[in-house]
């Protein structure tokens, strides 16, 4: 019996061969400016994706790297509501549609699907590509201006991903607001940089006024307990690199690591919901015969937390303990 292919395996197929006819050169200069513009510290209130080439540098080179970050974010949220499936999903500034795969790869199934961006190219390459996927052939592509005057369908799951930063301060509360009043979950990513941890830290804050509770990767509602300008909370995703990543970047490996930053809230956390008691917030430390863990716990601090052999079993879940993950693990 044939296994099903997987959202990730789709997406791949999906983007292979989008750079033909595409000139090197022209496909690379289209990626430089994109991440110029993505960790950049000017907003620029215009579509970042003009045309098609650039439509298909983004898909190309940032696509899989978007749809790692935001599975990774959502996979941290499901694990707190487990029994919990969206029933319809709301992606702002979704572009070429990485956060509508991302979200069929963490809750198989059908629903409905709107993607709004304000740049028509990535809309039609997005539906273009959505077409591989059954659970996404019936998305609504639909563009719209994403700042002030946004208005959003009501749905289970409202996604804003890698576009804050586009935006005026002004925008992104606008864009945060929209996403509260029609949401009853929403998810927020951005670069693992300080100035897009300080983006998700302004969303948080927002979200938590308008009545929501942090799902993850917060253990808790409380103010961050990170000093700004000291240090800043991101994660990070493995990204298996195209031969467009190898070419703009000349890097030997076959990976990178995508950092970024997330904030998931709800309405109200279900009665089924299982918080974690704290949350690994830099890559495990493993020394011999100990493992150091860098934790944010649900009281609202950070602590170092030192395993050691004499922990027996928990030891070695320590080792096993990625950056990211809940801690304790849950029982087996």
């Amino acid at each position: 019996m044939t296994a099903p292919v997987s959202p990730a395996e789709t997406l791949r197929a999906a983007l292979a061969g989008l750079l033909d006819g595409l000139p090197p050169k022209v496909a690379a200069q289209a990626v430089d400016r994109l991440i110029a513009n993505y960790r950049g510290t000017t907003p620029t209130d215009a579509p970042i994706l003009r045309d098609r080439a650039d439509v298909a540098a983004y898909a190309a080179y940032r696509m899989p790297a978007t749809f790692e970050a935001v599975r990774a974010a959502l996979d941290a949220f499901a694990d707190v509501v487990p029994e919990w499936v969206p029933g319809s999903h709301v992606d702002v500034g979704g572009g070429t549609g990485a956060a509508t795969w991302a979200v069929n790869a963490t809750w198989p199934g059908d629903r409905p699907v709107t993607v709004l961006d304000w740049a028509e190219p990535a809309l039609v390459l997005g539906r273009e590509l959505a077409a591989a996927s059954p659970q996404l052939r019936s998305a609504e592509w639909r563009r719209s201006r994403i700042g002030a005057e946004l208005a959003l369908p009501d749905a289970d799951l409202v996604t804003v991903s890698y576009v804050l930063g586009e935006l005026t301060e002004a925008g992104r509360g606008a864009v945060v607001d929209a996403a509260v009043a029609a949401g009853r979950a929403v998810v927020i990513i951005e670069p693992g940089t300080p100035d897009g941890y300080a983006r998700v830290i302004a969303a948080r804050d927002r979200l938590i006024g308008a009545g929501f509770s942090v799902a993850a990767p917060c253990p808790h509602s409380a103010a961050c307990p990170i000093v700004p300008g000291e240090d800043w909370c991101h994660f990070s995703a493995r990204v298996s690199r195209s031969s467009l990543h190898r070419q703009v970047k000349g890097g030997s490996l076959a990976y990178e690591d995508e950092k970024f930053s997330y904030v998931a809230a709800t309405r109200d956390l279900a009665a089924s919901a299982a918080p974690v008691a704290s949350r690994v917030v830099r890559r495990p430390q493993i020394r011999k015969g100990q493992v150091l863990l860098d934790l944010c716990e649900v009281g609202g601090g950070l602590r170092r937390s030192t395993v050691t052999k004499r922990h027996g079993l928990l030891y070695k879940e320590a080792r096993d303990a990625a950056w990211g993950d809940g801690w304790p693990p849950e029982p087996r």
